[in-house]
């Protein structure tokens, strides 16, 4: 079976786990600094702030920009839940713009529509599949609102946008450090930015608020991450460049070999470095080609089939996304991962193009 997602975990992962369990210091600690350190050096950041995953990170940046009750954020329908989710746990509402349908990520002119439409207080945009989303028009857009940038790149680690990396282009990135992401800590996640305040406000907010030892200065989460976690992401960090190498040498094969006509495979503009967090491809009859991979043990996956206005939980959001609802519809992501043996990709290559619609 070739599998959607395969986290690479070594026997360089496990030495350093066993080295913290030795040492009796689980919790957040020396390790998890390091981590910190580490990560935004990569990213070109001053600062990097560890958290217990994507969405904590997303809710912790938005608490630290005060963010909350009669705000509205604006971002994207077509996303993980996570997005809009942080939105709302921070006490603010997600307002949402139409997508590119050729990119995936948040039309720059969708986007522009709905901030002349209302008042927006903060913008969220996503790099979807690990490719960067067009951040020199929505850094235009969020200065001229005047309002913070916040890069979601929970998928798109190491990935770059006119030779700057996600996470150092807006006020803010937001990681996730999931099982099925490009690198992972088992569950974890990362703020990075250049802004010292807003760093410091950020590692009060997930740890209890705190200043001092007993000291607290506002109502705060434990969202901090484990020593375990970050002693598993100082070396995924360091495998991380040959992870996107690879990731980028299968997709590249793909877009290469797959030649049917009644599926489009997807796109890098030349201003970005996709990082392929998912290979996604299109086509009219989604479940006709899942049938087909599947029976040639080839796994995929649906990312996502439902947009986020569209579920139960935002069923009282107003949103007009056509363009977001038809890549629902439509979408499939196929492996790209770095396991994904060379055999494995002509045999994937193969099934696409003997599938008819």
């Amino acid at each position: 079976m070739v599998s959607i997602a395969d986290p690479a975990l070594g026997s360089e992962e496990k030495a350093r786990v066993e080295s913290i369990l030795d040492s009796g210091m689980l919790a957040d600690g020396p390790e998890v600094r390091e981590f910190e350190a580490e990560f935004a050096e990569y990213c070109e950041t001053a600062h990097g702030v560890a958290t217990s995953n994507g969405t904590t990170a997303l809710h912790a940046t938005l608490e630290a920009l005060r963010i909350g009750a009669g705000d509205r954020v604006l971002t994207t329908p077509f996303s993980f839940i996570a997005t809009a989710n942080a939105i709302r746990l921070a006490g603010a509402e997600p307002v949402f713009a139409d997508i590119d349908p050729v990119t995936y990520n948040l039309d720059p002119d969708s986007a522009w529509d709905v901030a002349r439409e209302m008042d927006i207080d903060a913008i969220i945009v996503v790099h979807l599949y690990g490719l960067p989303a067009e951040m020199d028009v929505f850094r235009d857009l969020a200065d001229d609102l005047e309002v913070p940038l916040i890069e979601d790149a929970a998928q798109a680690h190491g990935a770059s946008y006119d030779g700057d990396r996600v996470g150092s282009i807006g006020d803010v990135g937001c990681f996730s450090f999931y099982p099925t992401k490009n690198m992972t800590t088992g569950e974890g996640g990362m703020v990075t930015t250049d802004d010292e305040d807003l760093a410091e406000q950020v590692s009060q907010f997930i740890n209890h608020g705190r200043t001092g030892s007993y000291a607290h200065s506002a109502v705060g989460h434990n969202f901090r991450m484990t020593s375990i976690a970050g002693a598993i992401g100082r070396v995924q960090l360091e495998r991380l460049p040959s992870f996107i190498e690879q990731r980028r040498a299968n997709a590249a094969r793909l877009t290469e070999g797959i030649s049917n006509d009644v599926v489009t495979c997807p796109v890098e503009p030349a201003e970005t470095n996709h990082v392929y967090h998912q290979y996604t491809v299109r086509t009219d009859d989604r479940n006709e080609l899942i049938a087909s991979l599947d029976d040639h043990d080839i796994g995929s996956g649906i990312y996502y089939p439902t947009c986020i206005h569209n579920q139960p939980a935002y069923s009282g959001v107003t949103c007009s996304a056509p363009k977001a609802e038809a890549a629902a519809a439509e979408v499939l992501s196929i492996p790209v991962h770095p396991n994904v043996s060379a055999a494995d990709l002509e045999r994937i290559i193969e099934v696409i193009n003997d599938y008819e619609s």
